[in-house]
Parts: structure tokens; sequence; C-alpha cells
């Protein structure tokens, strides 16, 4: 391939693709996506960003959620308020309406919460019941429409109470608001708005409201990824806030899923290496040149992730300058052969780091067998980076995990290091050991019937050392 058709590769390349980028705190979504993927694109949806607020009565949730809301105007946002999920009273219930405690879990109809949130965020269309405060029916107005939208809000004081509930969520606020502010501002709502005498508020607040906050609400605070003291008036809480949706908003879907889940933030020159180095056309040559570059890109961001010191030193200058000292006690670990490939960009930017080399048996893709392992015999003490260029299934990238942790390697202290992830394979290794961090490049679409990489660049190895049949 000529350099003039390479240049114009890469000058002509585009496409969105997205960095990983993650903040402390911020548990994965669990229960609902943790599904195996499947092989073609076509079954992928995309997943929306789902922020719980809870938080007292009358603390400044619903002016949270608006300030939300006006911050993410060139966003697609819907607001479902679980006071919308009030069970319909029964006669009798309604004939000592008075004596009903509305802030106990058990007057929310969560089960309708739940199979309404799951349509959503499979991207259906539901229809929101609208309850009637007054008749205390969902009957009396018609439903609200809300259709699928990039970031739903779930706002209510006790969207944390149920563990369902909670594992929706991507983000979880709680609006941490002092009790006399609270108690102030609920006299004024329900005199002025439901025309309520004061002795009947005050009656209320103490028969129902307040046991319901300290025995069901504030224990959940626990929950919280996030706490906004004061409420609606903390612009500096939720203009951070927006921040973190927005990163989030830009990532790939099983970015949001996995926080252990980093993907290069991609360029130009990137998405055009990438061109090259799938196109089937592309010479050996040029194919070890382009993924060695690539390769060379996954293994400074992945040492990026290894714990760092802060570091003072003198310049020729004369002057101090702060920064930081390299982890020390690295190792790489190679998958034989594939991870070869990256043995070299990994030396070249930890000087005399050892290297130790795992094979698996891979016939059937089962990943099972492991044939040869020769390992520092100090691992344990060590930060290892695992060497891989394709994650496909995952079988072989768990087996040689699980030797590692078995040497003795703490979990937390294990990088894996790929060019492309197929989802199966993200989600195989995420689910199977949490604490791991995976840099990748790219996120393909999915696995053939023969268990290969779609779209995917073919048999690394063999175009990198030049083995294949041709």
């Amino acid at each position: 391939m000529g350099s003039h058709s390479v240049a114009d590769m890469i000058e002509a390349s585009s496409g969105a693709h997205f960095s990983g980028f993650h903040l402390n705190g911020i548990e994965s979504r669990k229960a609902v996506f943790q599904q195996p993927t499947t092989s073609t694109a076509e079954h992928f949806y995309n997943q929306p960003f789902v922020i719980g607020v809870a938080g007292g009565s009358a603390s400044g949730k619903t002016t949270v959620c608006d300030m939300i809301i006006q911050q993410l105007h060139d966003q697609r946002v819907v607001v479902v308020n679980q006071d919308s999920f009030y069970h319909n009273l029964t006669e009798e219930e309604l004939s000592r309406v008075h004596e009903y405690n509305f802030d106990h879990p058990d007057s929310f109809d969560t089960e309708l919460l739940l199979s309404e949130m799951d349509k959503l965020m499979h991207g259906q269309a539901v229809d929101i019941p609208n309850y009637d405060l007054k008749t205390y029916k969902n009957n009396i107005f018609p439903a609200r429409r809300v259709n699928p939208s990039d970031v739903i809000i779930l706002e209510g004081i006790l969207v944390f109470h149920d563990p369902r509930v909670r594992d929706l969520m991507n983000m979880k606020i709680f609006v941490d608001t002092d009790a006399d502010v609270r108690l102030a501002r609920r006299i004024r709502r329900d005199t002025a708005e439901k025309g309520r005498e004061i002795a009947v508020v005050l009656d209320q607040y103490s028969k129902f409201v307040k046991p319901a906050f300290d025995d069901f609400i504030l224990p959940t605070k626990k929950y919280a990824d996030i706490i906004i003291p004061r409420g609606g008036d903390n612009h500096v809480a939720v203009d951070l806030i927006v921040q973190h949706i927005r990163t989030k908003l830009g990532q790939h879907d099983l970015c949001k899923i996995y926080p252990n889940l980093y993907v290069i933030q991609t360029t130009f020159q990137i998405r055009g290496m990438h061109t090259l180095v799938r196109d089937a056309q592309t010479t050996k040559h040029d194919f070890v040149f382009y993924a060695d570059r690539l390769i060379r890109l996954v293994v400074e961001h992945g040492l990026g992730h290894l714990p760092f010191t802060e570091k003072q030193v003198i310049t020729p200058t004369g002057s101090v300058y702060t920064g930081v000292d390299f982890a020390k006690r690295l190792c790489g670990v190679s998958i034989i052969r594939s991870g070869e490939s990256m043995e070299n960009a990994l030396r070249a930017c930890c000087k005399g780091i050892k290297i130790g080399k795992i094979l698996i048996h891979r016939e059937g893709d089962n990943g099972q067998q492991l044939i040869y392992e020769k390992l520092p015999q100090d691992i344990a003490d060590r930060h290892v980076l695992v060497l891989d260029p394709i994650l496909g299934t995952g079988n072989s990238a768990v087996q040689a995990i699980s030797l590692l942790i078995k040497k003795g390697v703490p979990e937390a202290n294990i990088i894996f290091l790929t060019l492309i992830s197929a989802p199966q394979g993200v989600h195989m290794v995420c689910k199977s050991f949490p604490r791991i961090k995976i840099v990748t490049s790219e996120i393909e679409n999915g696995l053939n019937k023969d268990f290969r990489v779609i779209p995917g660049m073919g048999e690394f190895g063999d175009r990198y050392f030049g083995t294949d049949d041709e």
C-alpha cells in the first residue's frame, strides 16, 4: 500500500467513537443489563442513563431534577415520579384516608414501576399513571405518555428502598435538607396548594412523615453516590452532576455498565489506523506498523491507571517541579501467541519490565485448558498488565486472570490491555472480575457463529507474524 493512499485514508476517516471517563463511587448498573450480548449489531439498543433522586418530603428533589433538565436542554430527558405509582385506595382505606401512611414503602406499586422502567430502558414508550392526590386514584386523569430518552430521572422519597429499583440506576443522588427546613416547606405547600389546616399538617408529619423518614428514607442515604446538601440551593453540586452526565452520554454503552472498562479517546488518526489494520488488502508491513502504533497507545493509556506517587525534582533552571513518580514493581503477561505482539510496546514504555507468558488451548474457543505458563516468582507483589490484542468470548482472558489470582495477584492489581473487544468478552471478564481494569481502543459489534470478532481484523497473530496460509 502506497504512502499516498495511507495518508488519504487517515485524513478521510471519520466516525463517532467515545472515550471512557469514570467517576469513583458511581456504581455499575447490574440487574437489567448484565444479559449476554448477541453477535449482531441490530440487537443492541441505546441504553439510557438512569438517575435516581431520593430524599425526604419537601427536601428539594423536584428543584434538583428541574435544574438538571434545564442544563441538559440539548438531550432527551424524562422524569418518572414515584408518586405516580401509588396504589389506588380501597373504599375502606378511603373512609379513613387520614390514617393511611403515604410515606410507607407498601403504599407504592413497585412492580408496576419496575415494569414501566424496563420498557423505557428497552426503547419502548410507556403510559405513566397520573395519580390524583384528591381522589387517591390513578384513573381519573389520562396517563402521561413518556417516550424513550437519553436520560431518565427517577424521583421519589423511596426510590432507593427496593434493591431492584436501585440496580436500574447509573447514578444515585440523595437530596439532604435539614428537617426544620423540610417541615417549613411542607407546611407552606400543604396549606397553600392543598388547603389543609396547619394542625392537620403537623399531625400528619408527626404521625407518618417523620417516622417514615427515620425508618425508611434516611437509611437509604447510604446507597447514594452523591449527597447534595441544601438541595436546589447547591448549584455547584448540580453543575458537577450535569458535567458527569454529559461525559457518560458520550461513552459506549458498555462503559455505562462497567466502571472498570476504559475505551481510549479516539481521533481521526486512531480511526484511520483502525481502518488500515482492518483492511484485508493491507500489506503485512503496513499492518505491523499501524498495529504497533495502536498497541503503544493502549499500553500508554493502561499505564496511566497505575498508582503514582508525588515527586519533586530540581530542573536545570534551579526551579522546583512537582510531578509524579512512576509505579514500581510492574510485570507484563502476554497470552501466547497474539499477546506477544504487544511486548515490544510495553518494554519501550517500561524499561527492564519483567514479562511472563501464558498459553491457553483455544480450540472451540472454550479457553479452558492451560497449556503453559511461565511467570515471575514474585508476581503476587506486582501490578500486572495482561496483553492480548483481541478480546473475543473472554474465555481465554478469564482463564489467564484466574491463574494470576491463583498465583496471589490481587484482582485490583490487574489491567487487561487489548486493541479491540467484543461485548461478549467484556461482559464475561467484567462480571467475573469486577475489580480489574480493561483498556481497549474500540468496542466491536459482536461475534459470528465461529466465535470470530466482527467486524474485527481477522486472525491477528497470523497477520502480525506473517504466518497465514497465503
